[in-house]
């Protein structure tokens, strides 16, 4: 990706920040922000202000986009209009069904048919579609999600409100506190991130009846994202079977016998996917549970987004 020209929207916050940390090995990447920011200097990357003539000046290839719905909602049209091919990390286009929305290592298939513009899914549901991939096989007819989520994946604000004891982001403290509560509350009082989850893992694994249903919490620590996940399969294959499929796609961290499992410790600053205390449920033959953990700034969020970029490149859809 040497010669691909890169462009990071929103690159001040913790995604965008994140974004450039993981770009560092390749130099045709610019940063930007709104007009305050100009000047600064990200991760060796000073940043240029986010103007429509400065970004239809530089012309990059691709886009990043590291902005809120709206934002993102104001910015991709007139990217995608200047040429470029957006990756955005926001929730506007995840649900659009003429928008592919990827895990690389789940759906990369799905790249091909972009317009434009690729969603970056939800930060929770990506380490999950990731261990829920390999077992496909054996026919998944019930998901069921309770996320333990970072105050990171909130942004600044979430960060300084556990630092600080106070209540900027969230509605309560967060210190010394469990929120069962991210998002706003909507559809049957599941909160958006739960209905995001949802939808999101029906659209990555190509299953739109699958019944999925998400609790998403908000715990006190700094950094990766929790979600245990409970499957009922068709099939009714050994543990063993399990945990060798999910090598496919994540990092097995389970050995019970030497207290070996996944926890944000493990995966702050990792771009993989544990996963672990794989069991069968000792009641129902075709019930599965597991916990994965990932780095919700960087699987979740900007690594997923540049590995797109790669997948792009590598499937002949951006040109070096």
């Amino acid at each position: 990706m040497k010669n691909i020209k890169i462009a990071v929207l929103g690159a001040t916050g913790l995604v965008g920040q994140t974004m450039l940390n993981v770009l560092r090995p390749y130099p045709n990447v610019t940063a930007y922000a709104p007009a305050r920011h100009f000047g600064e200097v990200i991760e060796g990357r000073e940043i240029r202000p986010m103007d429509r003539a400065q970004l239809a000046y530089d012309h990059p290839d691709v886009c990043l986009l590291a902005l809120d719905a709206p934002l993102s909602r104001e910015w991709a049209p007139f990217l995608v209009g200047q040429g470029s091919v957006v990756v955005d990390n926001s929730s506007a286009y995840r649900q659009n069904p003429t928008v592919p929305l990827v895990v690389p290592e789940v759906n990369p298939e799905d790249v091909d048919w972009h317009r434009g513009i690729v969603a970056n899914p939800n930060c929770s549901t990506i380490q999950a579609a990731e261990a829920l991939a390999p077992l496909m096989k054996w026919g998944i007819e019930r998901v069921l999600y309770h996320t333990y989520q970072a105050v990171s994946g909130a942004g600044k604000k979430g960060l300084a409100d556990y630092d600080n004891a106070t209540c900027e982001s969230f509605p309560y403290p967060i210190r010394d506190n469990v929120l069962p509560q991210i998002d706003e509350f909507g559809e049957g009082d599941y909160t958006k991130e739960e209905i995001k989850m949802r939808e999101e893992t029906r659209k990555i694994l190509h299953a739109p009846r699958l019944a999925v249903s998400a609790t998403c919490i908000r715990v006190p620590v700094r950094n990766c994202h929790t979600v245990a996940v409970s499957v009922w399969l068709k099939d009714t294959p050994t543990v063993d079977e399990v945990r060798s499929a999910l090598v496919s796609t994540c990092r097995v961290v389970d050995n019970p016998a030497k207290r070996l499992y996944p926890m944000p410790i493990l995966a702050d600053g990792k771009d993989e996917v544990l996963v672990g205390r794989v069991r069968a449920d000792p009641d129902d033959r075709r019930l599965y549970h597991l916990v994965t953990v990932a780095d919700n700034l960087r699987k979740g969020a900007a690594t997923n987004a540049v590995q797109i970029v790669e997948l792009l490149v590598k499937r002949g859809l951006l040109h070096e």
